[in-house]
């Protein structure tokens, strides 16, 4: 990997306190990943896995 800094964007909203989190260390970057879902939507997670496995294979 390159040695490009990331910084963070200040003009999302910020996510909940409770909202999970997933960590993960590589070298000596720790990086956060917090994890939303909309509640809008009308796909459930199996639908939207199903969807994207579907486009992929149709890529092939």
């Amino acid at each position: 990997m390159n040695n490009e800094k990331i910084t963070e964007d200040t003009t999302t909203t910020a996510p909940a306190k409770d909202a999970p989190a997933l960590v993960k260390k590589i070298g000596r970057t720790t990086y956060i990943v917090r994890v939303h879902f909309s509640k809008t939507s009308r796909e459930t997670m199996s639908d939207k896995i199903k969807r994207m496995l579907k486009n992929e294979i149709q890529q092939m």
